[in-house]
């Protein structure tokens, strides 16, 4: 290592020259004597015995140092920053897909619910018409039936004997007339016997 004169040995320890001389006499400080009989101190024996300053250069060199790590920190917290903000746009990217997802599925079952319910509207509107058509057609045909009663009634109504007696006579008349058309028969059958002999 570089070795230093008793004054720069003051200045890189921050003691005074004189306590440099006398440590080196007392044989606290080590030092060597040089081709001009001058007394010289190894820096790292200064070190050893009282310790260095920091120097301006080495001040400046870790002020640098240290802006560079800040700048490092900032520029790392930067980019930690903007891979934040592209995670969180993707995020919101994909929730807007989703949420208009979500919306054409809400549409769609709207539609649909529409749809259904015009269905069954007109389902039920034509069941109400069904019914109603349903009704006329009995009542038509309870008209119709009525008619032909009355009709019927009118037919029979001026050959009904009003005395009980003439309705117990009327099945013997029936009879009688079937008896007589037989009878008919019967005596074209002697007639027509009595040509062919």
């Amino acid at each position: 290592m570089a070795k230093v004169g008793a004054q720069r040995a003051a200045e890189l320890t921050g003691k005074s020259k004189s306590t440099i001389q006398r440590a080196m006499k007392n044989g606290k400080l080590s030092f060597e004597v040089d081709t001009n009989d001058r007394r010289v101190i190894d820096v790292s024996e200064l070190e050893r015995v009282f310790g260095l300053l920091p120097q301006e250069s080495d001040v400046t060199s870790q002020k640098v140092v240290e802006a560079e790590i800040e700048k490092a920190t900032q520029m790392l917290e930067m980019e930690r920053m903007k891979m934040r903000v592209r995670l969180l746009e993707e995020q919101l990217d994909s929730s807007k897909e989703m949420i208009d997802d979500l919306k054409e599925q809400r549409d769609q079952w709207q539609k649909q619910a529409q749809q259904t319910l015009l269905t069954s509207q007109h389902s039920q509107k034509q069941a109400d018409e069904l019914k109603q058509e349903l009704k006329e057609r009995e009542r038509r045909a309870q008209m119709r039936r009525q008619q032909m009663m009355e009709k019927r009634g009118m037919k029979t109504a001026p050959s009904m004997p009003s005395n009980n007696n003439n309705e117990a006579a009327k099945p013997a008349f029936g009879i009688q007339s079937l008896w007589a058309k037989l009878r008919g028969g019967e005596q074209k059958t002697d007639t027509q016997e009595k040509m062919s002999a």
